[in-house]
């Protein structure tokens, strides 16, 4: 006997199936969007101070995970210029920002109040101008230096600035290292960062709010390592640029980079004993980026300081602050406090602060590498 079902059954169990496909359907995405990590933003709040290429590059990293991101850039032009145009009007100006995920001031107090974690990205020369203005309550933040230099007016490491000067101590720092040139950031090729802090905490709260499809991060313990190669490997840099404006070529290079590794190993030894392999990424995966990238302005310096410019004139002809010139004064003098053997750094000091023959000295310097 055959089934009869009347029309208006039909539509109603039609109707029915529909209701009960829409509801599956809804139950599916809901659980495809909690698995997918990237439907969901970091609640951490964090914010950047500096507004030049590192700095902007940090932000274009934090923006991947984060609702928001304060950003304290140095000038009210800047700040407006960001605000009408969507990127910063003189740094990685390809980099586009969806404004909805900044919040931009030129008071570092409105975001060290507003943050959590607050990464400092301004050159190490400027540092000190832009802290002194800090009064508001900051003793339970997390500050990650993203500054690879000394800073002047003490003569110092930021880490060890920000423990006397700050009175915030190594419990509330981190350090961020690694290969991680700006424009390559900029233009999403794969990266590599290392977050040194003391407490497994901190590093994993950065490790969120860091990695994304074009950044990967790595942890360390080693603040002061992390810190201390960061900024030797400018001043090698400088060396290799000169050697490569001299006219030396890619096998001297390779040679004085592998001897560089080796000073950087006596020297950090020197002033901070610690658990390290000064193979890893953060310090010769950072000194080998920086001693042959053409984006590495201290390896700029150097060429053209072996091309026969003057330091003085080298430095003015570029529109971004060379780390490793500032670092060196300070480099060398800690060396010879602790009688080591740098025949690099004794070399680029010597071109840089004694005026000494850039010829001259390399030619002497390729007698004591091997």
């Amino acid at each position: 006997m055959a089934f009869i079902i009347s029309p208006k059954s039909f539509f109603r169990l039609c109707f029915n199936i529909f209701v009960v496909h829409i509801s599956i359907m809804a139950k599916k995405k809901i659980i495809s969007e909690s698995s997918n990590p990237k439907k969901s933003k970091n609640e951490v709040s964090v914010g950047v101070v500096g507004s030049g290429s590192f700095a902007t590059a940090i932000v274009k990293m934090l923006v991947e995970n984060c609702k928001v991101v304060h950003w304290c850039v140095r000038s009210e032009f800047v700040k407006g210029a960001i605000e009408l145009r969507g990127h910063n009007p003189s740094y990685l100006t390809a980099v586009n920002f969806n404004l909805k995920s900044l919040k931009l001031t030129t008071d570092i107090n409105e975001l060290v109040s507003a943050c959590d974690v607050i990464v400092l990205a301004t050159p190490s020369i400027y540092l000190s101008d832009t802290m002194d203005k800090m009064t508001c309550e900051y003793g339970d933040k997390i500050f990650v230096s993203a500054i690879k230099g000394i800073i002047p007016k003490v003569n110092d490491v930021v880490a060890h600035y920000l423990r006397d000067e700050f009175k915030i101590g190594f419990r509330n720092q981190a350090v961020i290292a690694g290969p991680c040139h700006a424009e390559e950031v900029a233009m999403e090729r794969l990266s590599y960062l290392t977050v040194a802090a003391v407490e497994d905490e901190t590093a994993d709260k950065l490790t969120g709010i860091f990695s994304s499809d074009f950044i990967k991060v790595h942890s360390s313990k080693d603040i002061l390592g992390n810190e201390y190669s960061a900024i030797l490997k400018n001043i090698f840099a400088i060396g290799a640029g000169i050697a490569s404006g001299l006219g030396y070529g890619d096998n001297f290079t390779a040679v004085f980079v592998s001897n560089a590794i080796r000073e950087m190993e006596i020297f950090l030894e020197a002033v901070y004993e610690a658990p390290r392999d000064v193979n890893e990424s953060a310090y010769l995966g950072d000194l080998l980026v920086t001693a042959y990238s053409l984006f590495s302005r201290n390896r700029s310096l150097g060429n053209l300081i072996g091309k026969g410019y003057t330091v003085k004139s080298a430095i003015q002809s570029m529109n971004m602050v060379a780390e490793g010139y500032y670092a060196a004064d300070s480099i060398y003098k800690t060396a010879k406090q602790k009688n080591l053997k740098l025949p690099i750094i004794d070399t680029v000091y010597a071109i840089l602060y004694e005026g000494k023959n850039a010829e001259k000295q390399f030619k002497k310097l390729t007698a004591k590498l091997n």
